[in-house]
């Protein structure tokens, strides 16, 4: 039995690389190595304010864009997730390299986050599903009336038409 379920736990595609509580201070930026160098992975990241500012943001971003943000010239973020008291970021890099994530805390207090990062190097998760916002169900299922109350008022004129010859 041991044997069968160490098979299983070695087949494993996925690794937690972080599951720690951060101290970011305000205004200022912390970053985390994914060491992708020799395959591509799907790599997920949430994190979740435990005290302090409630605006934190994480982006996943190529070393050297990293190297760029360090000196304030202009950079390049791959995948964000909006300032917000929490947060979940999903993204399927496809070519291996150097890649980080960044907590950034740009209000003027500190925070305490719980950040968990993973990879997965398995076949990349089919993508999530979406849902219409409210604004625009209304206006599918308005167009839907319109065409088919349409359809029927001319269907049922050829129909009276066809009658009365």
């Amino acid at each position: 039995m041991i044997p069968i379920a160490l098979f299983f736990f070695a087949a494993s595609t996925r690794v937690d690389l972080v599951d720690e509580v951060y101290r970011i201070p305000a205004g200022q930026w912390r970053y985390l190595e994914l060491g992708l160098k020799q395959k591509a992975a799907f790599v997920a990241a949430d994190f979740e304010v435990r005290s302090g500012s409630r605006h934190l943001r994480l982006k996943l971003m190529r070393r050297e864009d990293l190297e760029r943000m360090r000196t304030e010239r202009s950079y390049g973020v791959l995948a964000a997730t909006e300032a917000a008291a929490t947060g979940r970021l999903r993204y399927p890099v496809s070519m291996a390299g150097d890649y980080v994530v960044v907590i950034d805390n740009q209000e003027d207090q500190p925070a305490e986050a719980h950040v968990q990062v993973s990879l997965d190097f398995g076949p990349q998760p089919a993508p999530a599903v979406t849902h219409l916002s409210p604004k625009r169900q209304a206006a599918v299922i308005g167009i839907s009336f319109v065409v088919f109350f349409g359809i029927v008022s001319y269907s049922a004129r050829r129909l009276l038409r066809g009658i009365k010859r």
